[in-house]
């Protein structure tokens, strides 16, 4: 079972939150738990796979396991499922993104509240 978990809304258009969302060099940029990752593929995309560092320093392996382009992505870490990341385009400047996760990362809540605020300030202050 999942459970939505934050959500924020960001004066950035959609393509350039997606673009944050999924391509892999900018998640150690907004994503607290990830300081570095490592795929042959450079975004996500179905199926794709790879390892993520966190920061403590420990790699884990991730597989991208739910896609829907430009709307939303989720995957498994370690095996397990992780968190989803859902896009919604409000206008052509306004964004809405919400984070998802299992019951069992509910303490994560934390975490992902922190990457939400992060991924908005990013999008906010690029053109």
């Amino acid at each position: 079972m999942t459970l939505a978990t934050p959500e924020i809304e960001i004066e950035a258009p959609a393509d350039r939150v997606w673009a944050l969302l999924t391509e892999f060099r900018y998640w150690p940029v907004w994503g607290p738990s990830v300081r570095a990752v490592e795929s042959e593929a450079l975004a996500v995309a179905p199926g794709v796979t790879g390892r993520v560092q966190t920061p403590f320093g420990l790699w884990l392996p991730f597989e991208i396991t739910d896609f829907e382009s430009q709307r939303y992505w989720g995957w498994t870490v370690g095996g397990m499922r992780a968190t989803g990341h859902r896009l919604t385009p409000l206008s052509d400047v306004r964004t809405k993104v919400a984070f998802t996760m299992p019951r069992l990362l509910i303490p994560h809540k934390f975490v992902v509240a922190r990457g939400l605020r992060r991924l908005k300030s990013v999008a906010s202050s690029t053109n």
